[in-house]
């Protein structure tokens, strides 16, 4: 500012030229100085130049070769980038897919056992599914269909084993009939067996043959009832080995059914429907069994199949009564069991009384005897049907005394009225064995002689016999006292005397072409069978063993019918 105010321009110009000056020759001198080593270091830069390039070349021919082998490290650089990527994928995979293969494996296994109708382990495999694996593995869209699916699996299972509930109630009513006539047999075999037992108390090891046993019951039977030929047999059991066992209701009938959708109700809580349903509709079978068909008394093959029906439905209830846990109960059953033994008597009583043949009625009193034993041993009470076979008694007395008065009709039309002539010891014999006659003059006489009385006297005392066996037929197996079977043989043989054979004789003695010695040999003969009638006492006293001294034991009124009649 000094200078520009002083005008010293010039003079500060020199000055500074001159300090330029001097400045360069400081320069100058210092490069003077260094000129050398600069020289040397420009040689040796030079020198360094070559090397530099030369190296450069090499690094640039590395950095190249670098490059290049770069590129296959990146490219497997990459692709071991993805591979470890999918492995990762698969490994997740894996784990999700152990976590939802169960569940798969699970839902097969139910598909194929609703296939093969194993609906009581589908169920159980479905409680499995929904409980334990589904949850696991939620999230899933196709556990969230298998979810929503449960509930009509479960319906499916319910009406399929509901249809195959209908079957067996199908099965089982198309089955009864087989199912009571095997029982049946069982429990004649059983009684057959008793018999056997009893008659051979002392026996206690080895078994008779069937043969054995049938003919020891034939032989007892003629020894002791020459009625024997008028049993139809209906209660023979087929020709089988004692040994070999009568199949039962659970050999017959396939029960698995029942217990199938018992167990999948009750899985489902709906076991009282079930309970309800099974009720309900084994009713509605009871009320058909017991509908007799209407011609039912016109054989006895109609009244077997009748029982048969009805055991058999009683026999598979008490199966599943004892088999089941509360399916059915005891007083279910008694209440189904009080409605059949109304019906049943009833509806014996209505066709029974159409049976005018007493071997049929002897064969229906057989058969309802082995019908109440049979129900018996599954523990059943049947005093009622006994009490009823006690009116069909009464009914088969009096088809037994129609039969008789034909009987007698026929010996009376057929008797010459002739004392009976003998020529010889055995004839004689024969007749007193048929007849219990003694008379000490007669026996002197000589041959040819003759007895007082004609042909029909021994035929109607016999006859008599036979009736008194045929009642004696009736009362076996009804669990009567002695004294009730001997009373009620001399009710229904005063009712022959008394009745129909008093009949029969007034029929004779009014004929108008009955002459005086007719009637006088009537007379005779009716004299004879009066003192006939305590041999009919003594007769009625061995096969009943009851005396005749016995409180209540009924007399015969065969002598006042006699006298009356003379």
């Amino acid at each position: 500012r000094s200078v520009y105010d002083g005008e010293e321009h010039g003079r500060f110009m020199e000055k500074l030229e001159a300090r330029i000056r001097n400045h360069d020759r400081e320069i100058e001198k210092m490069c003077n100085f260094h000129y050398q080593g600069f020289v040397d270091s420009i040689t040796e830069l030079l020198k360094v130049r070559g090397e530099a390039q030369k190296l450069k070349n090499q690094v640039t021919d590395t950095n190249r070769k670098l490059q290049n082998e770069g590129k296959e490290l990146i490219i497997a650089m990459e692709e071991l980038k993805q591979c470890r990527l999918q492995q990762r994928n698969i490994s997740a995979t894996v784990d999700k897919l152990t976590l939802c293969l169960p569940v798969l494996e699970m839902y097969s296994k139910l598909r194929e056992q609703m296939k093969s109708k194993r609906h009581y382990p589908a169920l159980k495999t479905l409680e499995h599914l929904e409980h334990t694996y589904l949850p696991q593995v939620s999230h899933y869209r196709f556990c969230k269909i298998m979810l929503d699916n449960i509930p009509k699996l479960r319906e499916e299972i319910k009406e399929v084993s509901m249809s195959d509930l209908k079957d067996f109630l199908e099965s089982i009513r198309k089955h009864s009939d087989k199912i009571g006539e095997t029982a049946m047999k069982q429990a004649q075999q059983q009684r057959n067996l008793d018999n056997i037992v009893s008659q051979h108390p002392r026996i206690s090891g080895g078994k008779k043959s069937k043969k054995e046993a049938c003919a020891s019951s034939e032989l007892e039977v003629k020894n002791t009832s020459p009625m024997s030929e008028q049993d139809s047999g209906i209660l023979d059991v087929e020709d089988e080995d004692e040994d070999e066992e009568v199949p039962g209701a659970q050999d017959l009938v396939d029960f698995s059914p029942v217990y199938r959708c018992l167990h999948i109700y009750s899985v489902l809580g709906a076991r009282e429907t079930f309970e309800n349903y099974y009720r309900k509709q084994r009713r509605k079978q009871a009320r058909l069994v017991l509908q007799p068909p209407s011609n039912m008394h016109e054989t006895l093959d109609g009244y077997r199949k009748y029982f048969n029906q009805i055991v058999g439905f009683f026999v598979v209830e008490d199966h599943i009564l004892h088999t089941t846990q509360g399916l059915v109960n005891r007083a279910y059953i008694d209440e189904l069991w009080e409605m059949a033994l109304s019906k049943t008597i009833a509806a014996l009583r209505t066709h029974s009384s159409y049976c005018s043949d007493p071997s049929l009625v002897l064969d229906l009193k057989n058969l309802i005897v082995l019908f109440a034993d049979t129900l018996q041993g599954y523990g059943f009470p049947v005093n009622q049907l006994f009490d009823m076979l006690l009116e069909i008694q009464d009914q088969y007395s009096e088809t037994l005394l129609k039969k008789w008065s034909g009987v007698f009709r026929n010996i009376l039309d057929s008797d010459n009225y002739s004392p009976i002539p003998v020529t010889n010891e055995e004839v004689y014999k024969k007749i007193v064995g048929q007849f219990p006659f003694q008379d000490a003059e007669l026996e002197k006489q000589p041959f040819p002689k003759k007895f007082p009385f004609s042909e029909f006297v021994p035929k109607v005392y016999n006859q008599i016999k036979e009736f008194i066996y045929a009642c004696l037929k009736f009362s076996e197996d009804l669990h009567l006292s002695s004294t009730e079977v001997d009373d009620m043989i001399r009710k229904s043989t005063n009712l022959l005397l008394t009745r129909t054979l008093s009949n029969c004789l007034q029929n004779v003695i009014k004929r108008k072409n009955v002459g005086l010695t007719e009637l006088v040999q009537i007379i005779i003969n009716t004299t004879h069978l009066e003192k006939s009638c305590k041999f009919l006492e003594e007769f009625i006293t061995n096969i009943t063993n009851v005396l005749p001294e016995t409180v209540h034991t009924t007399k015969l009124y065969g002598t006042t019918t006699f006298k009356v009649r003379r």
